[in-house]
């Protein structure tokens, strides 16, 4: 034992209740301030629990809801709820977690990224339903990236935009049709602060254009680890239109498009550099940041003294570009003029001619009738570029093929990393605390192990059977609120409203639908036979009922007109209280729905899924995929982990496809999941439909988890990219 002679040098620590409500208000508010509490959810709760109709009132902000406390009442509340113990075990988590000196995996994995650390450029960020800077499915793959890359410790920080009206929220009328609304966010109600430069000043980026000067000031989010900064061009000295180009996510027409991907990039680039970060990889996930590599480029021909192409070269060998878009039409595309008002004053310092820089967006680079494609130049000016799944990769190799055309298909230098998602984040805490109980002590930092999950099988079926059923239960007293909510809005009557109280059936069999509604993914697909999908919904001793959510695109009538088919189902007295559609789906919607369903039905037509991450949620609370061979699914599916729509094949026309798939569709409801699913024991389990739950379970969650996703970023594309020792991936 170390002697110390003076005890007034003994650091010593007051008694929880003698530390003051300053320090106690001070505390809780360091752990809103990290994101770090929306996958911890004894933080979840503490925060909850402090008032928890405000915490639901207020979309689980604990920022704004801190700010209705003073710290005497916080003090008052903790002492009422005995919270003191709790708070200060939090934080002290908190503060142990972001030690610097704390060994990780990417401590051992990914010591290169250090003194380089990866860049990671996005569109949209989905963190938490509180943070609305994301629209669907790319936002919350990216939100699951930065916390994955914050748990193993790889040197990351993340780039974005802040949108303060966000995406839309949604309401329907009578009718069903959907309308858009956009709510103004306060800063002061989000953990952000003026990100500083080295000389301690905020930071603001100056963007050149043909027609002037973008302005964009640089907001700091922290995810754990990982800092995450936001451009935002409601700035003083810029246009008026030009301070609401940062407004919207995906808003506006296809000017504002651009100039937003101009700050995205360019800017993100010219913010790295100002914050005195010099990155050793570029990670562009999708198109819409494709003109990072310019500006980096630029820079260091500036800096180094090099030529357009020799620049070209070096920063395409630290850039990795992740595609995510197998339809055409989704690939953003600009007009000559556009470009040329946007990149001209950049185009003038690279020193290359307009039909240079249209080339490098070009398949064909002479055809002067080719738009320029965001795509084409993010895989041109990166060295690694990767598909989400396998299918996906195969599409993405054919689909672009023509930029090789020296090369046959399958060797288009064009791989895959199939994504995942962030267990902490998706897991219902029911099912942690299940898991707890029966996997190994410290399973949860050992999720990637595929050993850890065959635990499952160990577990008793009624204990898994009653923990799945109360999710569900909580699943439907969360749609009974929002939809009677939904008709007290639109001024319906109080027995439709009190009608909406009592939707659904706990005992009934339940499956969800929630994304966007783009045709392709074609929502309305089960009820293709309205009478016969009506009899299996009613059948007296085994029905059905259906939760259905997701926005259509503002712009995108076919999608909104698909919602009002499925939302109007209401009126049809065969699916009265058995089929509902749950309005503005966002994280905290989707939190539930994944949670609590007992089938998640995914049908897009094949193959235009790229990956699909929502049924990937599912298979960690116990529920179970009835899913297209797309995306995940096609690699994921072994006949005994869930349930198959079609063959895994497609008709050359789409109206023979969709009826195939259809009918496929319901045949599997009827003769497939309508059976395990009613099929008990005498004491009232589903056997043969556990054993299907475990082995989702054990064959699913540790393959599909944005961990393993990022841990093969790191070895196959950052620490390669970043002057680690190489790889044969995706390298060209």
């Amino acid at each position: 034992m170390t002697q110390v002679d003076d005890p007034a040098q003994v650091k010593r620590f007051p008694p929880v209740a003698e530390i003051s409500a300053e320090t106690l208000y001070e505390k809780c508010l360091a752990m809103a301030r990290n994101l770090w509490w929306t996958w911890h959810h004894d933080v979840v709760n503490l925060f909850r629990d402090l008032d928890p109709i405000r915490w639901r009132q207020l979309d689980h902000n604990p920022i704004a809801l801190l700010a209705e406390f003073t710290p005497e009442r916080l003090e008052m509340r903790a002492g009422e709820l005995v919270l003191y113990s709790r708070i200060n075990h939090a934080y002290r988590r908190l503060k142990e977690y972001m030690d610097p000196d704390r060994r990780t995996w990417g401590t051992t994995n990914a010591g290169v990224l250090g003194a380089k650390p990866v860049a990671y450029f996005s569109a949209e960020f989905g963190i938490h339903e509180s943070v609305p800077i994301y629209s669907g499915g790319l936002g919350v793959l990216s939100g699951d990236h930065v916390k994955s890359a914050s748990g193993l410790g790889i040197p990351l920080v993340a780039m974005g935009l802040f949108y303060d009206q966000g995406y839309f929220r949604q309401h329907l009328d009578i009718d069903g049709y959907q309308h858009e609304e956009y709510m103004n966010v306060r800063v002061e109600d989000l953990p952000m602060e003026p990100a500083l430069g080295p000389d301690g000043n905020p930071i603001t980026v100056e963007i050149d254009t043909r027609n002037g000067r973008l302005l964009a000031k640089v907001w700091l989010m922290r995810v754990g680890r990982v800092d995450l900064y936001l451009l935002d061009c409601d700035v003083e000295g810029n246009r008026p239109e030009d301070r609401q180009l940062t407004s919207r996510l995906y808003g506006g027409d296809t000017r504002t498009r651009i100039r937003q991907e101009l700050v995205l990039g360019v800017g993100g680039v010219k913010a790295l550099k100002a914050l005195g970060i010099t990155p050793g990889v570029y990670h562009l996930n999708e198109g819409h940041s494709a003109f990072a590599p310019l500006e980096a480029i630029r820079d260091s021909m500036e800096t180094d003294g090099l030529s357009f192409d020799e620049s070209l070269r070096e920063v395409a060998r630290h850039t990795t570009f992740t595609t995510h878009t197998p339809v055409p039409a989704g690939h953003d595309r600009f007009d000559a003029g556009l470009i040329e008002e946007h990149l001209g004053p950049l185009r003038d310092k690279l020193g290359i001619s307009h039909e240079q820089l249209m080339a490098l967006g070009r398949v064909e680079p002479q055809n002067e009738g080719e738009s320029f494609c965001m795509t084409v130049l993010a895989l041109k000016l990166s060295r690694r570029a990767n598909a989400v799944s396998s299918l996906h990769g195969a599409i993405s190799r054919r689909m672009w093929a023509h930029l090789w055309p020296w090369r046959v298909e399958e060797e288009i230098p064009i791989g895959h990393i199939t994504n995942g998602v962030h267990l902490p984040s998706w897991m219902a805490y029911q099912m942690q605390q299940l898991y707890d109980r029966n996997f190994p002590a410290g399973w949860i930092y050992r999720m990637g192990e595929p050993e850890v999950w065959q635990e499952i099988h160990k577990v008793d079926p009624g204990e898994l059977w009653e923990t799945h059923y109360s999710l569900k239960n909580l699943l439907l007293s969360f749609v009974r609120r929002r939809i009677s909510r939904q008709c007290r809005r639109r001024g319906e009557s109080d027995d439709v409203v009190e009608a909406a109280r009592n939707v659904l059936d706990p005992h009934v069999l339940t499956i969800g639908f929630a994304r966007r509604f783009a045709t392709y993914k074609r929502a309305a697909l089960v009820f293709s036979d309205i009478d016969r999908i009506a009899r299996l919904v009613n059948n007296p001793d085994r029905p059905m009922q259906f939760i259905f959510a997701g926005k259509a695109h503002p712009a995108d009538e076919p999608g909104k007109e698909f919602i009002r088919k499925v939302a109007n189902l209401r009126h049809d007295p065969r699916f009265a209280g058995r089929v509902v559609f749950v309005e503005d789906y966002d994280i905290n919607v989707a939190r539930h729905m994944v949670q609590g369903v007992d089938v998640w039905l995914n049908n897009p037509r094949r193959p235009l899924e790229a990956s699909g991450t929502s049924g990937e949620k599912v298979v960690l609370n116990g529920g179970l995929n009835l899913s297209v061979l797309d995306g995940w699914w096609a690699e994921a599916y072994d006949g005994s982990n869930g349930f198959a729509i079609g063959k895994g094949r497609s008709h050359a026309q789409e109206h023979v496809t969709d009826e195939r798939d259809g009918l496929s569709l319901l045949d599997v409801l009827e003769f497939q999941v309508i059976p395990l699913y009613y099929d008990r024991d005498v004491d009232g389990l589903p056997r043969q439909w556990i054993q299907r739950m475990m082995s989702s379970i054990s064959s699913l969650a540790w393959r599909f988890s944005s961990h393993r996703m990022v841990m093969d970023y790191v070895k196959s594309a950052y620490v390669p990219a970043a002057g680690g020792l190489s790889c044969d991936m995706h390298v060209r």
